[in-house]
């Protein structure tokens, strides 16, 4: 199992008597289904549906440990204060969190009794260690490239926050997103892409003849926009695109271009939604 330490990540601790109710009301993801030993994504919305703050939530000690990027650490755990009001929970940032990862044999596992299985990934297994300080061997960018080949997205690397909806990053596929629950913020809007279909934009995989171009690059049709790059390690890649553009494309043999780089775009084979039948009209 190689194991890589990831620097940029930490974990804000939500604790007290009321904290699963208190997140299960502000939360996309639904806190019932979560079982011990395992880490779920999620996120939380504006009023609009978009997403403000994604994360990966696990069980500890009768809380919850939020794994988000360290550069919004800060901000997501004052966002959750903001929410908090009388409810009987405590909030803390861990200062230094010491986070790593390992997947495919579950040699590792036991050394530790601190990790859980990222259920972002149902057809390997990927465990997340925190502070077990095991001896890293591969390099960044090795879980990088793993992680794209899966079609995972991270905010970021892959979207930025605040211009994206959950079923854009595949939050509706992947557990993130908990349609049987009750309200939360930006539950309406969510609900109702999910019950008229209206999801549009997806995350897909990449793949190239050469070297994709970096995050941001717009992704071309006949010289028109249909979405955007995200995170890349070589010849493959994310994209966040129009699916209705994309079949379109497909159908009529036109090339997807990402920059100047001629690129197939797919579905991750784990997602359960395809290309719509009907195409829009080109614009």
């Amino acid at each position: 199992m190689p194991v890589v330490s990831l620097p940029d990540r930490a974990c804000i601790l939500v604790t007290g008597p009321e904290a699963e109710d208190f997140l299960q009301n502000i939360l996309t993801l639904d806190l019932l289904t979560l079982q011990a030993g395992e880490a779920r994504p999620g996120a939380l919305l504006t009023p609009q549906g978009k997403i403000l703050f994604d994360f990966l939530i696990s069980r500890i000690n009768g809380g919850f440990r939020l794994e988000c990027r360290s550069d919004i650490a800060a901000d997501f755990a004052r966002r959750l204060m903001m929410y908090r009001l009388r409810a009987k929970v405590e909030i803390s940032v861990e200062d230094e969190s010491l986070v790593q990862i390992g997947w495919g044999d579950k040699s590792a596992s036991s050394q530790s009794g601190s990790s859980v299985l990222d259920r972002r990934f149902p057809d390997v297994s990927v465990s997340r260690f925190y502070d077990a300080d095991l001896s890293a061997s591969a390099a960044l960018d090795k879980w990088a490239a793993f992680r794209v080949a899966q079609g995972v997205a991270e905010s970021g690397s892959d979207y930025e926050l605040s211009d994206a909806f959950p079923h854009d990053v595949l939050l509706d596929q992947n557990g993130g997103v908990g349609f049987k629950k009750g309200c939360y913020v930006g539950q309406e809007v969510v609900s109702r892409m999910q019950h008229r279909g209206t999801a549009r934009r997806r995350m897909l995989i990449a793949t190239a003849d050469a070297a994709l171009p970096a995050f941001g690059t717009p992704i071309t049709v006949d010289g028109r926009p249909v979405g955007t790059m995200g995170s890349s390690t070589g010849a493959s890649g994310l994209a966040l695109v129009r699916l209705d553009k994309v079949k379109s494309a497909v159908d009529r043999g036109v090339p997807l271009l990402a920059g100047e780089t001629s690129v197939t775009l797919s579905i991750p084979a784990w997602a359960k939604f395809g290309f719509p039948e009907a195409t829009a009209a080109e614009d």
